[in-house]
């Protein structure tokens, strides 16, 4: 059994995220986890905050927002898509998406995945960078993708994993997964250190 999991067994890991890619990713790599019941949470941000500092800001307001058990360790996340200082949100409609992808559209951004670790004893946040490259697109490919329906429940208006990200994207520097809104190296580090820190002050 590896190391981490076993470390885990004490603690119950709480996933707090609506997203299936996230909860997919954790079952991948082998975390047990359970789902919480999810809570509405305000995503408005601050006025003079930096747009690299939105994920992370995020979710530790998710992570603020839920009581936990004594042994819970609750894991929000936030992922942003940004085009210079420009946030590109997760579309309402057909137009937002459109007016994204369009943006996006041959040129580089960043995606950014805000990670919150809680405990009733601690708290841990992080985020994460990877910079995305798309070709120039053709508008009957932007077309095709929003008729499909599966632009409209991510940031940017894209998933990296759908026809849009396989058609699309030329290019990523950083973390794939990341991109998908886990990144599930950095956060296989971070726990195993998080949990450290627990047991350094027991």
């Amino acid at each position: 059994m590896d190391k981490l999991i076993e470390r885990l067994e004490p603690y119950a890991l709480v996933l707090a995220s609506a997203s299936p890619r996230r909860a997919g990713l954790l079952a991948q790599a082998g975390l047990p986890f359970r789902k919480a019941e999810l809570l509405q949470v305000p995503e408005d941000l601050p006025e003079d905050l930096p747009v690299g500092q939105a994920a992370e800001h995020l979710a530790q307001r998710k992570a603020l927002a839920y009581a936990l058990m004594p042994n819970d360790i609750l894991l929000t996340a936030d992922t942003t898509v940004s085009l210079g200082q420009r946030l590109l949100d997760k579309p309402a409609d057909a137009r937002q998406a459109r007016e994204n992808l369009e943006l996006l559209s041959g040129s580089a951004h960043l995606v950014r995945t805000g990670i919150c670790l809680r405990h009733p004893r601690r708290t841990h946040a992080f985020s994460e960078t990877t910079r995305v490259i798309f070709r120039t697109l053709r508008p009957s490919e932007i077309e095709h993708y929003i008729q499909s329906g599966a632009a409209f429940d991510k940031a940017g208006a894209y998933g990296i994993q759908d026809w849009i990200g396989l058609v699309g994207i030329t290019a990523i520097e950083g973390c794939y997964y990341n991109v998908m809104g886990m990144p599930i190296a950095r956060l296989w580090q971070e726990l195993a250190s998080f949990i450290d820190q627990l047991e350094s002050t027991a």
